[in-house]
């Protein structure tokens, strides 16, 4: 293995991988599947200070949609996820792909259909503050500089991958 192929390994900033499509941040700036959902945050579209703390579980596709303040989202009701959702949904399906976040969600999603016809769920209660913090800790690592030093708030992570 050359040098040059591994000199990722001993940077503070780890590959990315690529979007499957270009996404629109404005609408949603921070979607993952972690913690057994797929989750982010998704702005408001009447208040510019609002965002929304969405979520799909995984298995029962349990929906949650609530501001940033744990204030309930209007639009989610019953069996009905609210525009938040889809949004979500619709910016996840753009960075991972389709066929990925179906496989985490746990959904059959046949030819042609949209991540959301393959849901049946409920609301369903999730936790917000852990996914709105983890936003705000990805919007400040945005503002560091670039660089090939290690991060000392992540000095913790072993310098190798061998493990002690």
């Amino acid at each position: 293995m050359s040098a040059d192929s591994t000199a990722w390994e001993r940077r503070s900033a780890v590959r990315v991988v690529p979007p499957a499509e270009p996404r629109k941040l404005a609408k949603v700036p921070f979607v993952e599947l972690a913690d057994g959902r797929l989750q982010g945050v998704v702005s408001s579209g009447s208040d510019i200070a609002r965002v929304y703390v969405s979520s799909i579980a995984a298995k029962t596709h349990g929906f949650s949609c609530s501001t940033n303040n744990n204030r309930p989202c209007g639009g989610l009701s019953g069996t009905y996820p609210c525009k938040h959702l889809h949004a979500l949904a619709d910016e996840a399906v753009r960075q991972y792909g389709l066929d990925r976040v179906a496989r985490y969600l746990k959904v059959e999603v046949g030819a042609g259909e949209s991540l959301m016809s393959g849901l049946n769920g409920t609301k369903e209660p999730a936790p917000a503050a852990v996914v709105f913090s983890r936003f705000l800790r990805h919007l400040a690592y945005l503002e560091l500089p670039g660089t090939a030093e290690p991060l000392v708030e992540m000095h913790w992570f072993p310098a190798t991958g061998a493990v002690g």
